[in-house]
């Protein structure tokens, strides 16, 4: 038996060489080094969306009345009912703190508390911590996008600044798979070469100042310097990506839906450019602000039975919507596993109840990812448990080493990875 496939021998990379006389040349693939290349291939990245509609959802047609696995599902879970086994809903959830109502749509993914209050300065969102380990690896380190009428967003850098959203599933499109003309493509790149410069321009003066600055004002340059050098980082990444070709697919590019009462026809096809971006991995961080103020009125029902129905009409809607993102994501296959396999998809609301505009015992699920799913984790109606642990868990299944975010001081009680 040759020594290359005795069980004696290690595996041998496909970078082996044989060399003599000053030549190197590279072996063919042998049998004996199929383990090592086996280790040696990428794996499948894991990938988060994050999606927040911003005047409540009707809690009585959303929470299961009983906890458990075992529980009957809610008329609007009912139009999830496919994917049962592969989604985890939670009730007794709140941010602590976060108070406000309407306010409250800005602390959807950062738990800042109390956000209506003068002088209010928001939090670093948990999409921005994960981009801050992971976005590198994409094209885009994140996508931050909006449906309906208005320009709220989800997302905030680590200053509290918030990330401007992308409305047009069109425009979204030709981002992501439109290739620039060289003119084009050299222009962005000076744009980012001169954000490189202006940043090593502030970050000099930022070190002078440093010398003779107080502790406290020395810890606070010392979080600036890291933020520059992220988002350096970042903006290296970026470079490189500008010369890279954009991936090709062989879906057209949608038409823009402009009426904004229209909004579950835009989360649709919103949803479809979501999942051509996270099957050509062009992203792995998504957050989408569905604005639905165009109903705000029927929100304040008054429990008038006809006001309900048409309240409930547009939230089945909704729910239609999101069933179609489930339902496009399971059913394109990555390696052995599902698009949802791999990528945690968030629903939930700033509100309780918009009818009076409470902010506690939101009503929230988080589909697909990589948990143990098929199950109502029910939590304390009075004594609400932190959302935010919930993002911690999310954090930590991305790969992330995270003990805490925000108000979250550890992971999800209850729910479990695969």
């Amino acid at each position: 038996m040759s020594p290359f496939f005795s069980p004696r021998f290690r595996p041998l990379s496909r970078r082996t060489f044989l060399r003599g006389t000053g030549v190197a040349m590279a072996l063919p693939m042998l049998d004996a080094m199929r383990p090592a290349f086996a280790a040696e291939k990428a794996e499948i990245p894991r990938r988060m969306v994050a999606i927040e509609t911003n005047m409540g959802i009707l809690p009585q047609y959303f929470f299961p009345e009983k906890a458990g696995k075992d529980y009957v599902l809610s008329p609007y879970l009912e139009r999830l009912a496919k994917y049962r086994d592969q989604f985890t809903v939670f009730s007794g959830v709140s941010h602590p703190g976060v108070t406000g109502a309407h306010a409250a749509e800005k602390c959807f993914l950062t738990g800042t508390p109390h956000p209506e209050r003068g002088g209010f300065r928001n939090w670093v969102s948990v999409d921005q911590v994960a981009a801050e380990q992971i976005g590198t690896k994409t094209r885009y380190s994140s996508l931050v996008l909006g449906v309906g009428n208005e320009g709220q967003t989800l997302s905030y850098t680590r200053s509290g600044a918030p990330i401007p959203i992308e409305r047009s599933p069109k425009k979204l499109f030709d981002k992501l798979f439109v290739q620039g003309k060289p003119a084009e493509i050299a222009a962005n790149v000076e744009a980012i070469k001169q954000g490189c410069s202006t940043l090593d321009f502030v970050g000099d003066q930022a070190k002078r100042l440093n010398q003779t600055r107080s502790a406290a004002d020395k810890r606070r340059l010392d979080q600036y310097f890291t933020s520059v050098r992220e988002l350096e980082a970042r903006l290296q990444s970026a470079e490189a990506w500008e010369y890279k070709p954009k991936p090709k697919v062989t879906a057209n590019a949608p038409e823009d839906v402009k009426d904004y009462r229209e909004f579950a026809k835009q989360m649709q096809v919103m949803f479809d450019v979501i999942k051509l971006a996270i099957e050509t991995d062009s992203s792995r961080l998504v957050t989408v602000f569905v604005d639905t103020t165009v109903i705000h009125n029927i929100t304040h029902h008054g429990n008038r039975p006809e006001v309900l129905a048409e309240l409930k009409a547009k939230e089945d809607s909704q729910f239609d919507s999101f069933a179609g993102l489930l339902k496009s994501l399971t059913e394109t296959k990555e390696g052995n596993d599902t698009l949802l396999d791999r990528t945690m998809v968030l629903y939930g609301t700033c509100m309780g109840s918009a009818n009076s505009h409470s902010n506690v015992n939101l009503p929230v699920l988080l589909a697909g990812g990589g948990f143990k799913h098929g199950q109502h984790l029910a939590f304390d109606q009075q004594n609400n448990y932190p959302l935010t642990n919930l993002f911690v868990s999310m954090l930590q299944r991305l790969g992330i080493e995270a003990k805490e975010f925000s108000t979250g001081k550890g992971p999800m009680r209850g729910l479990e990875m695969t």
